[in-house]
C-alpha cells in the first residue's frame, strides 16, 4: 500500500519543551547475566495521568511483568528516549509519525502492536458550527509535520481551506491555496493549540490534549473518519527498538493492553468513546511503516 496520493483525510514531533522528571531516570530495563529482564519495563507515554495506565500496570503485574510508565509532556521526546535506551517501549504515536522520525533521525524503531486510531478534531469556543466560521478568521493547527498535514486535510474536508493538488500526508501551510480558502492558518506547538482557543476562531487539537483542555470529543465541530480503510498509517502503536521487536515480554505487554477490558474501557472513556480499538497484525503495521518511510524519503528528495 502507498499513501502518497490517497492518504486519509484523517495523534506528532513538537519543538523541544520540558518533559516531566520521570524521563531522567536510569536507562531501560535491567537484564540479568543470561539477558533476561530483571527490572521494570519502562514505557514512555504522553498522558500518564489517564487512569487506565494504573489498571494496565496492575494487569501486567498479574502476569509477572513490572511496568513503569514514564510520562512526557510533549511528543518530541519519547522516540529519542527509546533510541537512547532510556525506555524499553513507547506508546503515543501513529505510523506516520514513527516513519517521519525514523527517516529524519536515521533510526529503525519498529511497531510491535496496534492500540487504536483516533479522530482528529476541530474545536472552537466561538462557533458551534463550522459553517459559521467567518471569512478571514484564523484557525490554529499543530506544527509537527504529520499532524499539520492531517489537520490541514481536516480543514479542507470542512470547507475552510483548499490545498494544492488535493493535499497529502506531506501538506504544509505553503500548500494552501489562499485565494480559494476561507480562513487563515497559524501553526502552534500541539500542546498549545487548546490554550489558543480564546485567540482564534478554532483549533485542531490532538486527542491527548482534548480532555486536559476541559473539552470533550463530541465538542468537535469537524473531524476526520478513523474508520476509513486508508487510515492504517494513522493507527497508534507500541514501538520498540528494531532488535527488540520479537521480545516475548514486550509482545505480552501489547496483548495485555489489547485484551484487558478494564484497560480498553478506560481508553474508550478517556477518548470520549471515539477511539477505534484495533488488533491490526504486526506485519501490516510493518508494511505500512515501510511504505510511509519510502514515501517520506521520496518527498524529501
Amino acid at each position: 500500500m502507498t499513501i502518497r496520493t490517497k492518504a486519509l483525510a484523517a495523534a506528532a514531533a513538537l519543538p523541544l519543551i520540558a518533559l516531566l522528571a520521570g524521563c531522567a531516570g536510569p536507562s531501560g530495563a535491567d537484564t540479568g547475566e543470561g539477558g533476561e529482564q530483571t527490572g521494570p519495563v519502562r514505557i514512555g507515554v504522553v498522558g500518564a495521568s489517564d487512569p487506565y495506565w494504573d489498571v494496565y500496570k496492575e494487569a501486567a503485574a498479574d502476569e509477572g511483568i513490572e511496568v513503569e510508565i514514564v510520562d512526557f509532556s510533549d511528543y518530541a521526546q519519547p522516540n529519542p528516549a527509546l533510541t537512547e535506551g532510556e525506555l524499553d517501549l513507547n506508546q503515543f504515536q501513529h505510523i506516520v509519525y514513527l516513519a517521519q522520525y525514523n527517516v529524519s533521525a536515521d533510526e529503525d524503531l519498529a511497531p510491535i502492536g496496534a492500540t487504536a486510531i483516533y479522530p482528529l478534531g476541530l474545536y472552537s469556543t466561538k462557533y458551534d458550527d463550522v459553517a459559521d466560521i467567518q471569512e478571514g478568521d484564523t484557525v490554529a493547527v499543530p506544527n509537527d509535520e504529520s499532524n499539520l498535514a492531517r489537520g490541514l486535510l481536516v480543514l479542507q474536508s470542512a470547507g475552510l481551506v483548499e490545498l494544492k493538488d488535493g493535499g497529502s500526508i506531506f501538506s504544509t501551510v505553503d500548500d494552501i491555496d489562499e485565494a480559494n480558502s476561507k480562513v487563515k492558518v497559524t501553526t502552534l506547538d500541539a500542546a498549545l493549540t487548546p490554550t489558543s482557543l480564546p485567540d482564534v476562531a478554532a483549533a485542531i487539537i490532538n486527542n491527548d490534549f482534548v480532555e486536559d483542555a476541559g473539552l470533550k470529543a463530541e465538542d468537535a465541530i469537524a473531524q476526520d473518519d478513523p474508520s476509513d480503510p486508508n487510515a492504517l498509517p494513522y493507527v497508534n502503536v507500541f514501538a520498540a527498538k528494531a532488535e527488540d521487536k520479537d521480545n516475548e515480554t514486550y509482545k505480552k505487554l501489547v496483548e495485555i493492553y489489547q485484551n484487558t477490558p478494564a484497560v480498553t474501557d478506560g481508553v474508550l472513556e478517556v477518548s470520549g468513546g471515539t477511539a477505534v480499538l484495533l488488533k491490526t497484525p504486526v506485519a501490516d503495521l510493518e508494511e505500512s511503516l515501510v511504505d510511509v518511510e519510502a514515501d517520506t524519503k521520496a518527498h524529501q528528495g
